[in-house]
């Protein structure tokens, strides 16, 4: 059962963006995950694609509680695309600059339609301490804006998009276990931490199988069969 309301699915079609302010995963299932977390940063293991080398959070991935989330938006027959840990530490860290994660992924996939990104908070997450900002409705631009070349030692990436009104940004507010979910091509980025509270979430990407994953542009990359079944031809972990 989708845990969407229509209002939230409407919201998300038209603003590219809708907030979950509810408790996500079951109150066990969520303490687990910020466990594994903590394991992992305290290892000073990878935090992007995690899943790759810690197959536990495919148990979160594929669960029940986020696909019937992304169901409304995605359609029935779901592919997991990625995950990762986006971390600040408190007072620290860089801006993410304006941008659209379809801009980073062009080539990789045929089609942006339908990617829907799942962003978990494990920490509360507040603008004063880096939460995420979009620019409501831009996803109906196409995903690919005009970018200009950053300084890098000043932020997360070497780029941002030109000319972005910031005075139309919405700034997320999330408590532990509520989650944002934003589509492929809207304009978002964030802050640096300015507060003395840790920022944590957990992305969780999908995309509609009905989209072609192109092999040859993305080397050694695993996409797992997250619901329903295949519509293009891709090659998953978990088939056959």
């Amino acid at each position: 059962m989708a845990l969407l309301t229509q209002a939230e699915i409407a919201q998300y079609q038209n603003d590219g963006y809708v907030e979950v302010r509810r408790p996500v995963l079951p109150e066990a299932e969520f303490e687990r995950l910020k466990a594994i977390f903590e394991e992992l940063l305290a290892a000073g293991k990878n935090l992007d694609i995690p899943h790759f080398e810690d197959e536990r959070l495919l148990d979160f991935l594929l669960s029940d509680p986020i696909l019937d989330l992304v169901e409304p938006v995605v359609g029935p027959n779901i592919g997991l695309w990625s995950s990762g840990f986006f971390h600040k530490e408190p007072n620290t860290g860089k801006p993410t600059p304006w941008h659209e994660d379809s801009a980073y992924w062009n080539g990789r996939i045929d089609t942006m339609e339908g990617i829907c990104t799942v962003w978990l908070a494990l920490d509360p997450a507040f603008p004063e301490n880096g939460s995420m900002g979009v620019i409501p409705g831009s996803h109906h631009q196409g995903g690919f804006s005009d970018y200009q070349v950053i300084d890098k030692v000043d932020n997360i990436f070497d780029q941002e998009i030109v000319g972005v009104d910031e005075s139309k940004a919405f700034y997320f507010n999330l408590s532990p276990n509520e989650c944002s979910l934003h589509e492929a091509r809207i304009i978002h980025g964030s802050g640096p931490n300015r507060s003395n509270q840790r920022r944590t979430g957990y992305t969780m990407r999908y995309f509609p199988t009905t989209s072609h994953i192109i092999p040859e542009a993305n080397p050694g990359f695993k996409i797992w069969l997250a619901r329903g079944e295949d519509k293009a031809g891709n090659i998953y972990q978990n088939s056959g």
